[in-house]
């Protein structure tokens, strides 16, 4: 039976919605996910692109932000601005919630790994400032979990040594970076890549342009070499690069 407010009522019991539909099913809400999923932004970017006053832009990404599906983080290059990212883990939580709600069938399974249509490996760079700590423990870590489908390359727009906790961090995952050398960008100008991911603000404002169209990706990642606990911080870190790659990875296969 519907009642006027349009909630279904089966023997007694009402069925709302779950919460991730009725919170993502709004229009302008969905095309600010939809945007998140591809790219951290700032407000006034998502303004421009969806054409929507800021006021009602600000309002919505408020809602998100209320629903866990999204997050901000200060710019490190504007302390004026900030950037939004989406939850993906949180999102796939909740997709699976609401599938099952539905009907148990409908639970969420593993996807296929990473590939390419042509067999050849893509091509992946990361930039930050240094090329001492992020790039370098997220290029380690797409190697790790891509095997040979994937090429991870690093560079910085001022290389620096490459940072003592980045290569204990890394070696708790299993992985070697001891004896890897920082890479100035331009060392990659002019090469092909799939994917160009800016994972500093500062870095973002300088990043040349590479041939082949790439698709630029732009994850605001803390960094962690300046915190009082660097050991936690970088650990951190790790665990939210690994997340990202993650998904990343389940992009590069479709």
């Amino acid at each position: 039976m519907i009642d006027q407010t349009g909630l279904i009522y089966c023997a007694g019991v009402q069925s709302a919605p779950p919460g991730f539909l009725r919170l993502a099913g709004h229009p302008l809400r969905w095309r600010l996910l939809t945007e998140l999923a591809r790219t951290d932004r700032q407000v006034r970017e998502l303004t421009g692109l969806l054409g929507q006053p800021q006021s009602l832009v600000s309002y919505h990404l408020g809602q998100l932000r209320a629903g866990g599906l999204v997050s901000a983080r200060r710019s490190s290059a504007d302390g004026r601005d900030s950037y939004y990212r989406i939850e993906l883990a949180r999102c796939r939580e909740l997709l699976a919630e609401t599938g099952l709600a539905l009907h148990p069938g409908l639970a969420l399974h593993p996807g296929l790994g990473p590939g390419s249509p042509s067999g050849r490996a893509v091509r992946v760079l990361f930039l930050c400032t240094g090329n001492s700590a992020r790039s370098q423990m997220a290029e380690a870590l797409l190697a790790q979990l891509a095997g040979g489908a994937v090429e991870a390359a690093s560079a910085g727009s001022r290389p620096k040594p490459l940072h003592p906790e980045a290569v204990l961090v890394m070696a708790e995952h299993g992985i070697d970076i001891s004896g890897r050398r920082s890479k100035h960008l331009e060392e990659f100008a002019g090469q092909r890549f799939g994917y160009v991911i800016t994972l500093c603000d500062r870095v973002r404002e300088v990043c040349p342009e590479f041939p082949g169209h790439p698709q630029l990706i732009h994850w605001s990642v803390a960094d962690p070499a300046g915190e009082a606990d660097p050991r936690a911080a970088f650990r951190r870190v790790t665990a939210e690069l690994r997340t990202r790659i993650s998904f990343l990875l389940a992009r590069i296969g479709e």
